[in-house]
Formats: C-alpha cells, structure tokens, sequence
C-alpha cells in the first residue's frame, strides 16, 4: 500500500471498530446503520405509508428495527444496467434472556438465558457481560411502545467450576446451556425482578419515556470488551460479532460513497443465524416486497432482477495454524491474503463460475482467495442461496476469513476488510455486470 492507502485503511478499520462497538444487537446494528445513513441525505420509508421515490435520490427502510435496506435510486436507468445488490445479516449467535428470567439459587441471583443460533459456548465463561435490547412497553395512553436499551457496563458474568472440582474439564467437558450458562448478576436474598431492572435503566437513559408497564423484551448478553487492532503487527481485528457485522459495516461504507450512476441496494437480514425464516429474514419476503415497491410492474422488474447481481456477504474460515486438517488442502485462505469467494456444489453457498469469475474480475490487482469445505464434513451457508431462490438475482457468496467463527470474540485479518471495500466500490460504480 502507499503512504495515503494505508492511512485510509487504517481510518476505515476505526471507524469499524466504532461501529462493532456501538451494535451490541441487531437492533442496535439497524440504528448506527441509519444514523450514518441520514447523516448521508438517506431518506427514511416507512413501509405503511405510501412511496414516491425517484432518481437520483436515496433511501432506507427498517423493519421489526432489526433488519434493513439502503437503496440508492442511480441516475442510470436501472432497467438497461441493473441493480448492484449487497447482502449481510446483522444477528451473531449469542445467550438471550428468557421472558420470566429471574432465577435464585443459594444467594445469588441469576437470569434465565436459551442459545440463539450456533454458539461456541465455552468462551461466555468468565466474561464481563453486558445487557442490551429492544424493550416494549405500554404509555399512560395505554398504547405500545417500544425502545432500545443498552446497560454497556459489565453487569453479569458466567464462572467457570474450578478445576479442583472438575479434574477431568481439559480432557473431555460438555456444557449443559440449560444448567452451566445462566448468568450471576449478584448477591441478593430473592430474585431479582427483571422487569423492574429494565424499567429503571431505561428510564436512567431516556427520562423522558412515559412508560406504564413493561410487556415484553428481547434482551441479549454480550462482552463489554470492544474491539481491538491487535497483534505484535497490528496484523488482526478482533471483537464480537464480526460474523456478521463486519459485512454490514463493510457494505455501508460502499454504498455511502457511492456516486450515484448506479442503483444501488444494501440489504441487512436478521435471524440468519437461525435459519433466516423470518418477516425480517432472508427467506422473508422483506427485499421481494421493497423491489416490488420500486417497480410493481412485473415485466420490467424481472427485466431488471435479470441484470441485476448481489454479492451476498458472510465470513469466511481461515485456516487455522493449529487445526490445518479440518480445511482441503487446496482451499485454506489465509488471514490477511484477501477476501474469499465461497463455492459449494450443494448450493449451501450460491456462487456460480460466471458470478464468482466477476467477482475475480472486479477484483482486479487485488487479492481473492477460494473457500470449499471438505468433502467429508458439512457445510453451513449464508442468506445467498436464500435470496437467490426468492428473487431469482444472480449471486455469489463471498467473505472475510475469520478464526473462532460463533465464538463471543472472533478474529480477522485487517487489510482483508479493507480489500473488500475496494472491491465493493468497484461492483458498485461498474456499468455492466
């Protein structure tokens, strides 16, 4: 890199930081999203209300406050070039709060939490953890309200069992999340109530909330640690979350810059993690709805998914130094080395030869290296093949290679997410794909 390269890569991986650290949940995610947006000239939709959008302008509309689209309505007719699609997903697997939490056992007390998606659950032990969410909640009108919480100090914490009372915990240990996992929160004589912790600090944060009762929450743990640009070289990104939110962060910032020619879309999914069936998933009919939207006519709007392309964004798995026989031989990127196409002959991912060769081409001087599984071992997948099958656009499944994949702190290398916004700049500037 050159003197102004490298500092631009290192700005763009602060405010990455910035940004991980602000979207505790996918709640919190959709509004640093749109907070950068607006402060760009996006225009916020709502989807009850009717739309009059036109060229040369720019929007976003959220829904269930957890997933979003960012569209930039280009100055090129969109029915000649297509539209340049980005796709990530904002939720992390991670311990959410069950709805009657409170828990009390032998002085301490404790919250109830269920595993959302596919958590690494050995490392929320001896964490500082946090609280956030969205919290609903009726007014003196007795109308539905809702906001968003974040405690953002460390007020929990899960202990491990000493190993004096476990010998055999290095050589062989299963976690019960049912029994193992509920979080201590402190020394207290009965339950602590919940609900009430929430109303005082949610009233601590917004005095101006007129809140009657508490109806309903949906609160998560995560590790007060930010992220960090670490190792002996700077050579790493490490925080919580990056799975999927570096891929938010790393579109956003594309499509922020983008130069209006060509439309362009961002779409963020929630539940993705847990299989993406969802109104505000994937496999909902959230993007369907918002194209059909834009142009409800069907034969241009199929005219124009056909000359469309989305590069479906998702982490990827670095090879790990320690573990080198759980990836093929031939296909183990490295940290640092360059951004990952995703290929699977079982569509687990929805790259194609003619998708993924754009990709390369996009690409240019740029390094990309090439993800396929092992044949005898399973394969997870991402929103690509879930988006290409309900709306029939072109795709190929790309990534960030990252180690310790679902776990509370993930690691990626720090000029790969860079490379990825260069590439992203030129998928969304490009006139023909």
């Amino acid at each position: 890199m050159t003197a102004n390269d490298q500092a631009a890569a290192n700005q763009f991986l602060q405010r990455c930081i910035e940004f991980l650290d602000e979207s505790v949940t996918p709640f919190h995610a959709v509004q640093a999203m749109a907070s950068r947006l607006e402060a760009a000239g996006f225009q916020a939709l709502n989807e009850a209300d009717a739309w009059q959008m036109s060229a040369g302008n720019k929007y976003y509309v959220c829904r269930n406050d957890s997933s979003i689209i960012a569209f930039v309505y280009g100055e090129a007719d969109p029915l000649e070039h297509g539209v340049r699609m980005l796709g990530a997903h904002t939720d992390s697997p991670c311990l959410k709060v069950k709805p009657q939490p409170d828990l009390h056992q032998h002085g301490y007390a404790q919250l109830g939490v269920e595993v959302y998606g596919g958590v690494l659950l050995n490392p929320w032990f001896d964490r500082d953890l946090s609280l956030a969410g969205r919290v609903s909640f009726s007014d003196q009108n007795q109308q539905l309200q809702s906001a968003l919480v974040d405690f953002k100090r460390p007020v929990a914490t899960i202990p491990s069992l000493a190993i004096h009372l476990d010998r055999g915990v290095n050589d062989k240990r299963s976690v019960n999340p049912q029994t193992d996992m509920p979080p201590l929160l402190g020394l207290s004589e009965e339950p602590m109530a919940f609900q009430q912790l929430l109303r005082d600090e949610l009233l601590k944060q917004q005095p101006d909330l007129d809140i009657d009762q508490i109806l309903d929450f949906e609160i998560s743990c995560y590790d007060c640690q930010g992220a960090g640009h670490i190792g002996l070289n700077g050579d790493f990104l490490a925080s919580a979350r990056l799975d999927n939110l570096l891929s938010c962060f790393i579109g956003l910032e594309s499509l922020l810059i983008a130069d209006g020619e060509q439309s362009c879309l961002l779409v963020c999914n929630d539940h993705e993690e847990v299989g993406s069936a969802s109104a505000c998933g994937a496999q909902g009919p959230m993007l369907a709805s918002f194209l059909e939207r834009v142009w409800p006519d069907i034969t241009p709007r199929e005219q124009l998914i056909n000359r469309s392309v989305m590069i479906s964004a998702d982490n990827a798995h670095g090879i790990h130094p320690n573990f080198p026989n759980k990836h093929d031989g031939n296909h183990g990127p490295k940290l640092n080395a360059g951004p990952v196409i995703k290929i699977n002959a079982n569509q687990r991912y929805a790259s194609n030869s003619e998708t993924s060769g754009l990709f390369k081409l996009l690409a240019e001087e740029l390094p990309v290296q090439t993800f396929v599984t092992r044949a005898d071992m399973g394969c997870g997948s991402t929103i690509g093949p879930i988006t290409a099958t309900e709306i029939g656009v072109r795709t190929v499944d790309v990534g960030v290679p990252t180690f310790g994949m679902h776990s509370i702190r993930e690691l990626a290398g720090s000029e790969d997410c860079y490379t990825m916004h260069q590439i992203f700049n030129r998928f969304l500037a490009r006139q023909r794909v």
